[in-house]
């Protein structure tokens, strides 16, 4: 195992900046995920700690040792891609223990980890089958069996479940998450997937645009985003965000906006009649009676089952809200949401930046 550092790290092609000058340090042991919009330089900042790209500028250190000019092979890190990358003409024990016969291990010792990886993975009675014959979850663990036998310091995963159907998508962070509890081997998991960065990260470092916009714990994010994008990135259902007008008054600060006054929380340095951008989630409402609360009207009811997602029109903005369990209501019914003034964000109209 061993830590990771980002310092002050750079990556161009051509006159185009890709990753703008970032840094922070992976703790030995953790598992951190990076999430953020296609584009956002997520992969390629992995790829650049993989050493299978080159580094414009800054430093990239693997338990305390600079790694800019060492080659990839050398970093002792495994990475899982997307792909799963297997050889078609190689079974799985030979998939599996590959890297380790390039290295001219002993054979003994490549058959003992594969067998133990294999164990772990639940691919004892596959190791003689070839990818061909594997599922896409099957193939994913033999891609995951085959970084687990070079025992590395780092592992990394690029978009690992993108392939994979829905449920199968479930199963398998269930299965990465756990691996890595047995392991505790240092994870970096790029994903561009919220859900994923929400349940499996230790901390998760929010991209976008070649920069680390916030890093912190699953529930820090969710509960306190720093700026506008953390809070409509992480969150699913997205948080509702809608543009108004803080008011104070000694009832209690309220946002204008669509007609309609919002329950908002203290927020110091917030001026009266500020622009800003008003944030509740949709969990964090409580469908009422028309006359109560801020009052709306149905557009559209989607039941789940044990949950009901609505979508209600205040104003001319569309507000999404989960209820728990189902609803007697129905579409162009007139209704009231109740907001409770802790639970929402604010955030300036012009910086984006938290105010409250």
């Amino acid at each position: 195992m061993a830590s990771v550092s980002f310092r002050n790290v750079k990556k161009s092609f051509g006159k185009t900046e890709i990753i703008q000058g970032l840094g922070f340090d992976i703790a030995d042991g953790e598992f951190v995920v990076l999430v953020g919009p296609s584009g956002c330089g997520k992969s390629t900042l992995l790829r650049m700690l993989a050493g299978l790209e080159d580094i414009t500028g800054g430093e990239i250190l693997i338990d305390g040792r600079v790694v800019n000019e060492l080659e990839s092979k050398d970093r002792d890190i495994a990475m899982v891609f997307q792909s799963y990358a297997l050889y078609p003409h190689m079974t799985v024990a030979e998939n599996m223990g590959f890297s380790l016969r390039l290295r001219h291990a002993d054979k003994a010792l490549t058959g003992q980890r594969v067998a133990d990886a294999a164990k772990i993975l639940n691919l004892d009675a596959l190791l003689g089958r070839y990818p061909r014959e594997l599922s896409g979850g099957q193939r994913q663990r033999v891609a995951m069996g085959r970084a687990i036998v070079r025992d590395p310091k780092v592992f990394l995963f690029d978009e690992p479940l993108s392939n994979l159907d829905a449920k199968l998508r479930v199963a398998m962070r269930a299965e990465i998450k756990a691996l890595h509890q047995r392991l505790k081997t240092t994870t970096v998991y790029v994903t561009h997937d919220q859900i994923e960065a929400m349940t499996m990260a230790d901390r998760i470092v929010v991209m976008h645009d070649g920069i680390v916009e916030q890093i912190g714990t699953p529930l820090a994010l969710y509960d306190r985003p720093e700026n506008l994008f953390v809070a409509q990135f992480i969150g699913s259902p997205a948080m509702n965000v809608v543009e108004g007008v803080l008011r104070r008054n000694g009832a209690g600060n309220v946002v204008e906006a669509h007609g309609a006054h919002w329950p908002a929380p203290q927020a110091e340095g917030a001026a009266d009649g500020q622009p800003v951008h008003y944030g509740i989630r949709p969990g964090d409402i409580v469908l009422g009676d028309a006359g109560t609360g801020v009052p709306a009207r149905v557009i559209v009811i989607e039941p789940t089952g044990n949950e009901t997602e609505l979508l209600v029109e205040v104003g001319d903005a569309r507000i999404g809200l989960v209820v728990h369990g189902r609803v007697d209501v129905q579409p162009d019914d007139r209704v009231g949401l109740s907001i409770s003034a802790g639970s929402a964000h604010l955030f300036d109209r012009q910086s984006g930046r938290r105010l409250n």
